[in-house]
């Protein structure tokens, strides 16, 4: 009982940190779990106290140079023993030399900082209800149906390092509807709507411009059906903002998307909905 037990998450404990983030009101996908653990299955850590599951990070490393770090969740009866700081240092250790990111809570900006952590925008979640389109929109076709490759070359222009177990995994779910738009022999837009423990939520929305980007939201709506739904925007991409408020939703809450070291250099106007805040 005396001090904690940090070790590596088994792929079927990942569900803990998920189970936890949506306590904290994060509203993880449904599926989330399984294909986090394929994206990195030694890059989630558990701290155990008195034999029980006491706190959770994850530093995911992606490629040689950057790591997303998320999951930093302390048992609500355990905060303020040093727990948190104990497994946030075990998580850092992990990324090694690799610039990491993270989408933190504004509130923890200073504390983030304290890690070598700087400020580079801040990301605003929508949410609201919105229907699906009466008829499906012409000349979308299925992400499944474009190579993963020409998937992974557009990512590349919006995430800061290859990530192709990921991609695989997010994009084959079955609990997960993707769509895209091929213009002039190229991928033009393209995203995914997952199911949520509230509503639905469209991550990631890349598209060349807004004209594309809502042509493939409302393919997905078609495809996945409406409700409630929550798209995290990049708050410096103005077209996003004024496309999220456009379509009648409201910010929810934001956060600090953060880096050690300099901000990757990344088409943020192409990016009118994150991923995922855990995972970058």
């Amino acid at each position: 009982m005396d001090g904690l037990l940090i070790r590596p998450m088994r792929p079927d404990e990942i569900s803990i940190a998920v189970n936890w983030a949506a306590a904290e009101g994060w509203n993880p996908g449904l599926t989330d779990a399984v294909c986090f653990a394929a994206t990195d299955p030694q890059g989630f850590f558990i701290g155990e106290f008195g034999g029980a599951p006491a706190a959770t990070v994850s530093c995911v490393n992606y490629g040689a140079g950057f790591a997303f770090l998320g999951f930093y969740i302390v048992r609500q009866d355990l905060r303020g023993r040093g727990f948190g700081l104990q497994l946030w240092n075990a998580a850092i250790a992990r990324a090694g030399p690799r610039v990491i990111g993270l989408d933190g809570v504004v509130a923890q900006q200073q504390n983030y900082r304290k890690s070598g952590f700087e400020f580079a925008y801040a990301n605003v979640r929508y949410g609201g209800t919105l229907a699906p389109p009466d008829l499906p929109p012409a000349g979308v076709i299925a992400l499944s149906e474009v190579p993963l490759a020409t998937v992974e070359a557009y990512d590349a222009s919006v995430f800061p390092a290859p990530r192709t177990a990921f991609l695989r995994a997010w994009i084959g779910s079955p609990d997960h509807v993707g769509r895209a738009v091929m213009r002039d022999g190229g991928l033009a837009g393209w995203g995914v709507i997952r199911p949520c423990r509230q509503g639905r939520k469209i991550g990631p929305l890349v598209a060349d411009d807004r004209a594309t980007a809502e042509l493939v939201l409302s393919a997905l709506l078609a495809g996945a059906g409406g409700g409630e739904i929550s798209l995290d925007v990049p708050g410096i991409n103005r077209d996003a903002i004024a496309m999220a408020q456009d379509l009648g939703l409201a910010p929810v809450f934001e956060t600090a998307r953060m880096y050690t070291g300099a901000t990757p250099p990344l088409r943020l106007e192409r990016v009118f909905g994150v991923t995922t805040f855990e995972l970058g």
